[in-house]
């Protein structure tokens, strides 16, 4: 599967919206692996980066292909904004224009948020 995999990040190599990448487990990309819940090698994971999925499909060269092109699209994102609807777009908009610190004490105060629900939850 290597020379496939190999073969396919070569030829993504160039797009901006598709990251084919491989990951060593076995050192600094430990953590990496850790979060993403990889078991074993090879594994396959796709998505969004904060929950990716396990890839089910055929592990040859034109199957992995063929998922890529046909799965793995464009979505909404500051790079991309005409893929979002008004509400999105308008939420981007509005954090873009934030300062840096402003930024980082919105971060903070929604990550509070956050740890607070989970602290809730478990208790």
């Amino acid at each position: 599967m290597k020379p496939d995999w190999d073969k396919l990040m070569e030829a993504f190599k160039d797009s901006e919206t598709q990251l084919v990448a491989d990951v060593d487990c076995t050192a600094e990309g430990k953590p990496i692996c850790d979060d993403a819940g990889v078991k074993g090698f090879p594994s396959l994971k796709y998505g969004d980066p904060s929950d990716l999925q396990d890839y089910q499909g055929g592990r040859d060269y034109d199957s992995l292909e063929k998922f890529v092109k046909e799965s793995l699209k464009p979505v909404c994102s500051p790079a991309n904004l005409d893929l979002c609807d008004d509400e999105k777009k308008a939420e981007i908009e509005k954090l873009q224009a934030m300062s840096d610190e402003d930024l980082a004490a919105s971060i903070e105060t929604e990550s509070k948020k956050l740890e607070d629900a989970e602290e809730e939850f478990k208790s």
